[in-house]
């Protein structure tokens, strides 16, 4: 195991109703002048939006509203919410979302005190060292972003997506009501359990060794993840069920589960490529990707795919590791089928996908090597998309 220092600040309030906690939390983190910033879709038509606003005037709360994230979200909304938060003297901002919004929001947050293009921070020359602090009601689980030091945002010109990270980033609190996640429509859920285990995944396929805690925590959550799955699509308004894939998915990537080891997400880095050039829903481009990664480079450390297959798939190990790697990563596979999801680029309406672009974009991400399980050029990540393409 490596060493590490782990730090985890985010108070979660978790459980039904607990929106009505809102004022209250905002006042123990000094949110005086309040920027909510969400979506237009769910906010507005389920009334949480309103219902957010009429506990912040009743308890005297100044606050300015911006709207209009989207998925995969631009840094055009990014700077102006940073000009609405110094035109307004906003000292907190509040995420009412998914993913998307949240991560909105913290590029926000972290924009506010820097005189320069707050896109100097995915460059990875200029450090964030301060930020207006962030709230969060999560409405979507699956990005993690409630609970993570990391976001990632879309640069319109060139659509470029690319991430950072930084403790500044963690949130203060974070609001959790699973009813909140009751109608979400089936591929959207799925899509959100696709990411989570997305994340589980970049920490598991680890070359470092000594980590059987946090690979059983990353194996156990997996499982909880699989073994809740049917049952949110097939019941949506089941709490316990809907509780345990929110639970989890903060859980996925809060660093808990990668601590003392070395990550590769190599995978993501991939996606980030194909959602930013085709719009596809992260999730799914996701559900596509990480089965095709895995066949290309399961060869290298074939020991950790024996285990992904026996201990999260339940696979009967036999002598030929081969085999029964090869049946954990169909599995894998395969779940993501029952979800609903693509397995395929055709099956994500991508039958002819510009491989050449994906790659000139991903070599300007990476400087041309990305991975840490097994470290891929640009020649390795070509033939994992087009895997992914058949």
């Amino acid at each position: 195991m490596n060493n590490f220092t782990y730090w985890s600040p985010t108070e979660f309030v978790f459980g039904r109703n607990t929106i009505s906690k809102t004022a209250h939390l905002l006042k123990k983190y000094n949110g005086t002048n309040v920027l909510i910033h969400y979506g237009e879709q769910f906010a507005v038509k389920s009334g949480l939006l309103n219902d957010i606003e009429t506990l912040l005037q009743h308890h005297f709360i100044h606050y300015v509203k911006l709207g209009g994230v989207q998925p995969n979200p631009m840094d055009t909304l990014v700077y102006e919410g940073i000009e609405l938060c110094r035109k307004e003297n906003v000292n907190f901002i509040l995420a009412v979302g998914g993913g998307s919004v949240i991560d909105s929001a913290k590029a926000i947050a972290s924009g506010v005190y820097y005189a320069s293009d707050f896109r100097n921070f995915f460059e990875g020359n200029v450090t964030i060292n301060r930020a207006l602090p962030v709230g969060t009601i999560l409405t979507i689980p699956a990005a993690g972003s409630e609970g993570s030091d990391r976001m990632v945002i879309t640069q319109k010109d060139g659509l470029l997506k690319r991430g950072t990270k930084s403790p500044f980033l963690r949130p203060v609190f974070s609001i959790l009501d699973p009813v909140l996640s009751f109608s979400l429509p089936a591929y959207q859920t799925a899509s959100g359990i696709a990411d989570m285990m997305g994340h589980i995944m970049e920490r598991y396929f680890s070359r470092t060794q000594g980590v059987e805690v946090s690979d059983r925590m990353c194996e156990g959550l997996l499982k909880a993840i699989i073994k809740e799955s049917p049952t949110v699509l097939n019941e949506p308004e089941n709490y316990d069920a809907r509780a345990n894939i929110m639970w989890a998915g903060m859980l996925a990537h809060n660093d808990i589960c990668g601590v003392g080891r070395e990550e590769d997400w190599a995978t993501h880095k991939l996606e980030h490529e194909l959602s930013a050039l085709y719009g596809v829903t992260h999730g799914a481009g996701l559900a596509v990707m990480f089965p095709a990664w895995m066949k290309y480079v399961y060869t290298s450390g074939i020991d950790k795919f024996v285990q992904f297959a026996v201990r999260v798939w339940d696979i009967k190990e036999t002598d030929n590791k081969n085999e029964t790697a090869l049946k954990g990563i169909e599995s894998l596979k395969n779940f993501f089928s029952m979800l609903g999801l693509p397995v395929s680029l055709a099956e994500l309406n991508i039958p002819n996908p510009d491989i050449n672009t994906l790659i000139e974009k991903l070599a300007m991400n990476t400087g041309g090597r990305t991975g840490a399980f097994r470290q891929l050029d640009m020649e390795d990540a070509e033939a994992i998309y087009r895997i992914a393409a058949k």
